[in-house]
């Protein structure tokens, strides 16, 4: 089913997590909430909307950890359903495409549940003190790849680390619904 975020609720508190990647290793949040912020993205390994953007996503998170932006991806779809997003695929997906932020299992989808996520992907980016910023997509591009694509995502992480606060027009990212229990 194809949903679409809501719009951004600017000044939201983002709540605290662990989370631990494919191999084990744990994740915290509050440890991740650096001076130019954090983007936490909910993402998974099957739904054509990811697929579509994996290239781009990875090349853009790329940047932002470059330039001292944290990142994370979070994956809270039911993998005993959709065994596409187990993990051993979840480890398979980011070699893939080249993915250089952890990626992390939601096991019990509480993390998707408190961050009230709707789709893959679903892209939350907060300034250094946890405040939602910015709640849009990728790019303007869509499902192509185009070489003259507007990169929101990234645009609106540096207005953020620069100075706190994110754009005020926003356009919702599109996606797959997460598949919840």
């Amino acid at each position: 089913m194809l949903l679409d975020t809501p719009i951004c609720d600017f000044g939201w508190k983002a709540p605290d997590f662990t989370l631990k990647n494919p191999y084990g290793d744990a994740f915290t949040m509050s440890e991740h909430l650096g001076e130019k912020g954090l983007l936490i993205m909910f993402i998974c390994n099957h739904c054509p909307y990811v697929k579509a953007i994996a290239t781009r996503l990875a090349k853009d998170t790329q940047q932002l950890m470059a330039e001292g932006i944290n990142v994370l991806a979070v994956m809270s779809n039911d993998y005993q359903t959709v065994d596409a997003d187990s993990p051993a695929n979840m480890l398979r997906f980011a070699e893939q495409h080249g993915f250089s932020f952890p990626y992390l299992v939601d096991e019990d989808q509480q993390v998707g549940k408190q961050y009230g996520a709707v789709c893959t992907p679903d892209f939350f980016g907060f300034n250094h003190l946890g405040e939602l910023q910015y709640r849009g997509r990728l790019d303007d591009a869509r499902l192509q790849d185009d070489p003259n694509r507007e990169p929101e995502l990234v645009n609106a992480m540096q207005m953020i680390a620069a100075i706190n606060k994110g754009p005020k027009q926003q356009t919702a990212s599109m996606g797959c619904s997460i598949k919840w229990r």
